[in-house]
C-alpha cells in the first residue's frame, strides 16, 4: 500500500492556515518569504504574445528547480519572447494560493495538498493543474544511534513539518500502515509526531529534541550531513517509484485569457526539465545560483549532491498519485472527502509534449471538461 501524502483538512481553520507547500524541498512555513522578485527582460523586438508580462511564483527548493532553473537559465523566457516573466517566490503553499487569487501570480509552482486545498475550498474555480514538474525527495532520516530499525520508531519523537502538510499526511498514513495509533491534531500516540519547521529542524535534532524527521529535501540531506541515517525512502512506498511533489499551476481567469502565454511558460518547462535531465551537473549548479541569490546561501556539495538524486523532474502531474493522496488525507481524517474532477486541465501540456515528440500524459479522470 502506497504511503499518504497529506492534504489539509477543510473543517479546520488551523490546520488550514498551517498548510504549506512543498516543497523546502518544499520550504514549508508559516510565512511567504515574498521577498524573491525577479524580473526577466525580453529580448529587444521580439514579439509579444497576449499579455505584456505573466507573473510566476515557486519555493526557492529543490523541488521546484524547473522553475529555479527556467528562470536562471532564460529558458522561460526565450519562449515568451517579448512579454516578460516577473517571479516572486514563496515559502509556504497558503500564501501562494492567496497571491494566485488576488493576482498577485497567474502561474505557480507548488505542491499537491495546498493545490488541493485551494480548489477545493473555491469550489473548483480559481484554478486548474496544467502540468508536473517533480517526483520523490522525501526521506525518513533517523537518528541510528535511537533508531536502528523501521520498528524502532514506536515510542520515538519524529518531526513533520506541519500539520496536515504533505510529508505530515504521509507520515501519519505510514504509521497506521503499522498498526501505531497517533491523534492527528495532537500528534500524540505510539509515535510522538511534532511539527517543526524544516528551518529549525536541523537544530532541533542536533539538540536530540527529536529523534528524526519525515521531511523532504533539501532537509533530508541536512539531517544526514549532522549524521542522521536515512531509514526509508519515500519512493519506495509508491508504484514505480513515482508520486508528485511539485505540480504546476495557473489562474483560470489567466487560462482562458492568455492561453498562448500559458503554453509558452509550459513549452519553457518541458524544454527546461529535458535540459535539466541532460545537463546534471550544470542544472545543479545553475538552481544552486538561484538559491544562493534568493537566500544569500548557496547549499553545500554534501546536501545538494544527495538531494538532487533523489528528485525526478518530469512533465506528468502524475495525476493518480494525487488522488491516492487524497484518499490519504481523507482516511486519516485531516480532509472531507473532496470533488477533484476539473483539478486538470492538461490541454495545452499535451500540445507540447506532442510537438516536442513526447508522450501525452493521464489526467487519471479528473480533467476539466
Amino acid at each position: 500500500m502506497s504511503a499518504a501524502r497529506p492534504l489539509t483538512t477543510l473543517r479546520t481553520i488551523a490546520v488550514i492556515a498551517a498548510l504549506p507547500l512543498l516543497l523546502t524541498a518544499c520550504g514549508y512555513g508559516s510565512e511567504s518569504t515574498d521577498d524573491g522578485k525577479k524580473t526577466a527582460a525580453a529580448a529587444a523586438g521580439a514579439k509579444k504574445l497576449s499579455a505584456d508580462e505573466v507573473k510566476i511564483g515557486y519555493f526557492p527548493n529543490l523541488t521546484h528547480a524547473t522553475a529555479l532553473v527556467g528562470v536562471q537559465e532564460g529558458l522561460f523566457q526565450k519562449e515568451l519572447g517579448g512579454t516578460t516573466i516577473k517571479a516572486s517566490t514563496f515559502s509556504a503553499g497558503p500564501s501562494e494560493i492567496e497571491a494566485l487569487n488576488a493576482g498577485s501570480i497567474d502561474i505557480g509552482w507548488i505542491g499537491p495538498s495546498p493545490a488541493i486545498n485551494g480548489y477545493t475550498k473555491s469550489g473548483g474555480k480559481n484554478l486548474r493543474i496544467i502540468g508536473g514538474s517533480a517526483s520523490g525527495g522525501v526521506k525518513l532520516v533517523v537518528n541510528p544511534k535511537k533508531i536502528k530499525s523501521l520498528k524502532d520508531v514506536k515510542g520515538k519523537k519524529i518531526a513533520t513539518p506541519q500539520l496536515g502538510n504533505t510529508q505530515d499526511v504521509a507520515f501519519l498514513n505510514w504509521i497506521a500502515e503499522q498498526g501505531w495509533k497517533v491523534d492527528a491534531q495532537s500528534g500524540k500516540g505510539d509515535v510522538s509526531v511534532v511539527r517543526t519547521d524544516n528551518k529549525i529542524t536541523p537544530d532541533a535534532y542536533k539538540s536530540g529534541s527529536i529523534d528524526g524527521a519525515w521531511v523532504p529535501e533539501p532537509t533530508a540531506s541536512k539531517l544526514v550531513a549532522e549524521g542522521g541515517k536515512v531509514l526509508l525512502d519515500e519512493s519506495t512506498l509508491w508504484p514505480d517509484k513515482k508520486f508528485v511533489i511539485t505540480n504546476i499551476i495557473v489562474s483560470q481567469k489567466f487560462l482562458k485569457e492568455h492561453p498562448d502565454v500559458v503554453e509558452a511558460v509550459l513549452r519553457g518547462s518541458v524544454k527546461t526539465n529535458e535540459w535539466i535531465n541532460a545537463n546534471t551537473e550544470k542544472a545543479k549548479a545553475a538552481a544552486n545560483t538561484a538559491l544562493k541569490e534568493l537566500s544569500g546561501k548557496a547549499l553545500p556539495a554534501d546536501v545538494i549532491d544527495p538531494a538532487w538524486k533523489s528528485i525526478t523532474f518530469l512533465d506528468d502531474p502524475l495525476a493518480s498519485t494525487l488522488d491516492t493522496e487524497a484518499e490519504h488525507a481523507v482516511t486519516a481524517g485531516l480532509l472531507d472527502k473532496p470533488d477533484l474532477k476539473g483539478i486538470y486541465d492538461l490541454t495545452l501540456l499535451d500540445k507540447v509534449l506532442k510537438t516536442e515528440g513526447k508522450d501525452e500524459v493521464d489526467d487519471a479522470g479528473l480533467g476539466a471538461e
